[in-house]
C-alpha cells in the first residue's frame, strides 16, 4: 500500500525480447494468458517536454489482483523505457496506480516536485503520466485514468487470468482477425 495513491495496480516490465518474456513468463511463472497489443497506439506521447512516436508493443496478464504488463521498445525513439534499457537495464521499470481521482493524484505528485518523464493518451480513452522517481531502477510512478471501459476491460483479463488453465491460448492478440 502506498501512502500516495493506495493500492498498486500493476507493475511493468521492460523487455528486450517480448517473446522470451512471454514464454518466460508462461512457463516458468505459470502466469497468463497475455493479451498482446501490436502496435500499442499511444496519442500525444510526450517524453521530457518533446512529442515523440514510439514503437512499442505491451502485454497485459494478472497475477491475482495484481496486473502485469510486458513492454518492448522496438525503436531507438526517446522514452523511458528506452532511458532503462541504454541504462543496461531490464525488469522492473514501473509500479502503476489507477486513481478514482487521476487529476488530483497528478496534482498529489507534482506537489511532491516529482519530474513528469513521459505523458500520453492511450487510442479511444485513457490518459497516463509518468513520475521519473528512479532513484534506482524500478521506482518510476505511473498514473493511469483508466476510466469505466478500462476498468471493465482490465477486469476481464484478471478474471482470464483467473481462470486460466496453464496452456490454451497462451499468448492473445485483441482486435487481430483470425486468418
Amino acid at each position: 500500500m502506498s501512502l500516495h495513491f493506495g493500492q498498486p495496480t500493476q507493475l511493468g516490465y521492460v523487455v528486450r525480447d517480448l517473446d522470451a518474456a512471454l514464454h518466460h513468463w508462461t512457463t516458468v511463472l505459470g502466469i497468463g494468458p497475455w493479451y498482446v497489443f501490436d502496435p500499442f497506439v499511444v496519442t500525444e506521447f510526450v517524453h521530457r517536454g518533446t512529442p515523440v512516436d514510439p514503437d512499442v508493443v505491451i502485454a497485459l496478464s494478472n497475477s491475482g489482483t495484481m496486473q502485469i504488463e510486458l513492454i518492448a521498445q522496438r525503436d531507438n525513439t526517446p522514452t523511458l523505457y528506452r532511458e532503462f534499457l541504454d541504462s543496461g537495464h531490464e525488469g522492473l521499470q514501473h509500479m502503476a496506480w489507477w486513481p478514482e481521482d487521476y487529476d488530483a493524484a497528478v496534482a498529489h505528485g507534482e506537489a511532491q516536485g516529482w519530474e513528469v518523464g513521459q505523458r500520453g493518451a492511450v487510442a479511444g480513452g485513457g490518459r497516463f503520466l509518468y513520475f521519473d522517481t528512479e532513484a534506482h531502477p524500478g521506482t518510476v510512478i505511473e498514473l493511469a485514468d483508466i476510466g469505466e471501459k478500462g476498468r471493465s476491460f482490465f477486469a476481464h483479463i484478471r478474471d482470464t487470468a483467473a481462470a486460466w488453465d496453464g496452456t490454451t491460448d497462451p499468448v492473445r492478440y485483441p482486435g487481430r482477425r483470425a486468418k
